[in-house]
């Protein structure tokens, strides 16, 4: 098929124009190129994924160089991309490296797909995932702090509180019935 064969011959290229090339508006035409064949199918997405696109994309974007329009561009892309990627694996070095306007749509798949998938649960659990979630510290309100609620929702209360920040404290205090909480 054309699409797949669009996809195995056309991602290595884009990726190393993103990475060697030193003209920003080609840069920026890799950039979009990525987003639109990434935002087409999870699948695609996924090859972009494997490819490990998510943080090159990412670094043009936070380049102190980079051309507005690249930035613009590698932040579409990303966010295209990211809203059809359910490989979320692929995703969770995002959640360390990216900021919020980036972040939301990370934590946002995982809020979408998480409550789907017992495995990936149980993966995001065991990678740490949870734990750098819940470290978080979003506005009350705000999308962001929707999706980590939605998260927390996916599991029982029992891991939510011991993968918390503050669970060691709440031990530690239980120790001590006189603790202030200081």
């Amino acid at each position: 098929r054309l699409g797949d064969h669009i996809v195995s011959k056309g991602i290595p290229p884009l990726v190393n124009a993103v990475v060697t090339e030193p003209e920003d508006h080609i840069k920026s035409a890799a950039c979009w190129s990525l987003g639109q064949i990434g935002r087409h199918s999870p699948d695609h997405a996924k090859a972009l994924a494997d490819a490990n696109v998510f943080p090159k994309l990412l670094a043009v974007l936070l380049h102190d160089s980079s051309s507005e329009d690249l930035k613009t561009k590698s932040k579409r892309a990303l966010k295209s991309v990211i809203q059809k990627c359910v490989h979320l694996p692929a995703l969770e070095p995002l959640l360390h490296d990216s900021p919020e306007n980036i972040l939301k749509y990370v934590v946002h798949q995982f809020a979408k797909v998480l409550p789907h998938d017992v495995a990936a649960r149980k993966s995001f659990v065991t990678s740490g995932g949870l734990q750098k979630v819940l470290e978080l510290q979003p506005e009350p309100g705000s999308k962001l702090g929707d999706f980590v609620n939605n998260i927390k929702e996916t599991y029982p209360p029992e891991i939510v509180d011991y993968y918390s920040p503050s669970y060691s404290k709440q031990l530690l205090d239980m120790l001590d019935p006189n603790a202030t909480g200081e």
